[in-house]
This record gives C-alpha cells, structure tokens and sequence, in this order.
C-alpha cells in the first residue's frame, strides 16, 4: 500500500469514526437534562453535607453563552462515550492491514475487551469524584464560600473520566502487542519493575489530587490487568511456539526462516566423482 492509500486509509477510517461521534453527541445533545443530572450528583451530594456544616458550595454560571457551550461540551463527551465501539475499532482496523492474516483475527476480540473496559475506567473515574471533591474543596479555610463554574467543574470531571478510560486501556494494548509478535511474555516479565514505576508515575499525573489514595485506587486496578495481561501472552507464546513445533511448516503470508550459515555454490557435489559419474 501506497503513502497515498494509507492517507485515504486514514482519512476514512477518521471521517467513519467523527461521524459515529457526531451521531452519538447527538444523542447527548437530546438527553443532557438526564446527563447533566447524573454529573451533578458528585457535588450536589457534597454540598448538603457541607451545608450541614456551615460550608457553602454551589455550581453557578457567569457567562450568557455558558448554558449553551456547557451543554455542547457534555454533548460531545457523551457522544465519545457512545461511540467508542466504533472509533476503537476503526483504530485498530487502521493498523490491522499491516498485519498478517493469522493475526487480524485480534481484532474482534480488541475491540470486544477495549469497549468494556473504557466504560469500567470511566466509571471509576465518577465514583472517586465524591472523595476527590472532599478532599480538594475541605481545604477551604473557614467562612469561605465555594462558588464552583459548571464549565469548570464540568471540564475537571470529564477529563478525570476520560483519563481513566484510557489508563484501562493500556493492559489491552500490551495483549495486542503480543498478538503480533512485537511483545513477548518474557520481556514483560523482565521489565515489571519498571512498568510498575510507570503506572505509578502515570495515575500520579492523571489523578487531580496530591494524595496518595486517589493514585492507588488508579494503579492497582491497572496493575491487575497487567497481570492478567501478562498471563495472557505467556498462555500465547505457549501456544505459538507448541505450534511451530508441532507444525514447522510457512503460512503463505509468513517469510520462512534464513539459514545463518549458508553453503556456498563454488564447494564441488560429493555425491559426483572426477569421472562425472554418479556415486
């Protein structure tokens, strides 16, 4: 394939996986009265606790163009959400036509396992929120009221949901690595100490609050699916390397081995004698 056809390949792959977001904001756009509800939740909750109290905390709104912006934020995040079947897949389905056909046979099952886990890791994302948001606005000192933007508050919760939603994601990127022969199951296991500093560094970063609670609870369930990750590709190196054994033989698709040490042409038959007669 051409530089030019992996452009067109792109382009329409890109244009396939913004519609599925238009039509799912959409959808968003229709039903953000019920959204919006469930966004304000969080910091509806912890406001009559803090009200009881003495602590003032509130959502307001200073712009005349907020209410329409707020609501064409939300229409797009939601519509991320809905969508992510499909822009996962156009993703993967992206790279899989450089892969052999043994191995496109990965792509189902990616995007089976990535849409549950996107929406695992954005729903981890809203149930830390009410923690998140204890500990950030009990900083107040007394007698301060919190009078908290909805664009703001709005922004600080989705992105919070959505980088969880991807920080689920990288485990399965790790199993698809090994689908296609770029990482091994050993490899993995040599450089678990430095993807557990990874993962730590990460939630640290994404996480909005400097505690070390909030950055665990992000790690740990990434480090158990990298885990089971791990089991994963060590299950399918197993399994390939049984089947080259057992099956030595080339796909059409695969290159066959090369001999290291060839023979050369110029060394004489020792099957035929000076007299050019068979021995």
């Amino acid at each position: 394939m051409t530089l030019t056809e992996h452009l067109r390949e792109l382009r329409r792959r890109m244009f396939i996986a913004a519609l599925a977001i238009v039509i799912g904001a959409i959808v968003g756009w229709i039903f953000y009265d019920q959204i919006a509800n469930v966004l304000n939740r969080p910091l509806t909750h912890y406001a009559q606790t803090a009200a009881a109290h003495g602590h003032q905390v509130s959502l307001i709104l200073t712009g005349v163009t907020d209410p329409f912006s707020l609501k064409l934020s939300v229409a797009f995040f939601a519509g991320l959400i809905l969508a992510s079947p499909v822009w996962i897949y156009e993703t993967w389905a992206f790279v899989a036509p450089g892969l052999r056909h043994s191995e496109r046979k990965w792509t189902i099952i990616f995007v089976c396992a990535a849409t549950p886990l996107f929406a695992a890791g954005v729903a981890l994302g809203y149930w830390i929120l009410p923690k998140t948001l204890d500990l950030l606005l009990g900083l107040s000192p007394p007698g301060v009221a919190n009078l908290v933007t909805v664009d703001a508050y709005y922004s600080f919760l989705l992105r919070l949901m959505f980088a969880f939603g991807l920080a689920f994601l990288v485990p399965l990127f790790a199993v698809g690595l090994n689908a296609v022969g770029i990482l091994s199951a050993d490899r993995m296991r040599r450089w678990w100490r430095g993807a557990v500093l990874a993962v730590f560094v990460f939630a640290a970063v994404i996480t909005p609050t400097p505690d070390p609670w909030n950055m665990t609870l992000l790690a740990t369930p990434i480090l158990v699916l990298l885990l089971v990750a791990y089991v994963i590709a060590r299950i399918n190196d197993r399994r390939r390397a049984r089947r080259r054994a057992e099956a030595p033989q080339w796909a059409d698709d695969e290159t066959s081995p090369i001999d290291p040490n060839p023979s050369s042409l110029d060394e004489p038959d020792q099957s035929v004698d000076d007299s050019g007669l068979q021995r």
